[in-house]
């Protein structure tokens, strides 16, 4: 098995996805950010390898069709997709990946990738939600209820997951996310496959 685990980590739009896994990433260097490869061009500021992977169409359809994406989807006419290649070539070398993903996403992912581990971040309630999302001033009131509307029907799912987080209080979501990486890498499995020579003498066949 691979020595790095797969972490992925979904939530709906406002429950804070973002700016927890970026405080994830600055605490644990142990965890890396997945890079996706995308068709749509670079925005002002954006690098090729550190955004994203910008490749063209034709190329994003070859990796496809030969089966190299975990993951992939159509978004307003571009292509995104999850290098399924490049996470096993990372996490056989013993590093930790993470991938920010949907739920839908992160049912494919469970089924090619049955040991990575799922986190589900909730906002503490609906109002919540839709304060947090009047608060950013960047939608219409029919937006924002679509916006609402659409993250109930995510977090639906949430019992598909390992963990579920509940961001009322930054720190304290923080410290949940950190104990739910941390505990995860005790598992035996991880724990075997990172310090072979501890299980060794017991002589146990996996």
């Amino acid at each position: 098995m691979a020595i790095g685990t797969l972490f992925v980590v979904s939530a709906p739009s406002g429950a804070g996805k973002t700016t927890l896994v970026k405080l994830l990433l600055e605490r644990d260097a142990q965890v890396q950010h997945s890079i996706s490869y995308t068709t749509r061009a670079p925005r002002p500021g954006e690098q090729n390898g550190r955004e994203y992977h910008f490749i063209d169409i034709p190329i994003f359809v070859a990796m496809r069709d030969r089966g190299e994406f975990l993951e992939w989807a159509e978004v307003h006419g571009n292509f995104y997709g999850t290098s399924r290649v490049w996470l096993e070539q990372r996490m056989n070398a013993g590093q930790d990946m993470l991938l920010e993903i949907d739920w839908q996403g992160a049912q494919q992912v469970r089924e090619m990738f049955p040991a990575a581990v799922s986190i589900f971040i909730l906002p503490p309630s609906v109002g919540e939600l839709e304060k947090r999302l009047r608060g950013r001033g960047q939608d219409s009131e029919e937006v924002i209820q679509r916006r609402v509307a659409a993250a109930l029907g995510e977090m639906r799912h949430v019992d598909e997951f390992d963990f579920a987080i509940i961001n009322n209080n930054l720190q304290e979501a923080l410290e949940d996310l950190c104990a739910a990486v941390r505990a995860s890498r005790l598992r035996f499995a991880p724990q075997a496959a990172r310090h072979p020579e501890v299980f060794r003498f017991l002589d146990i066949q996996h």
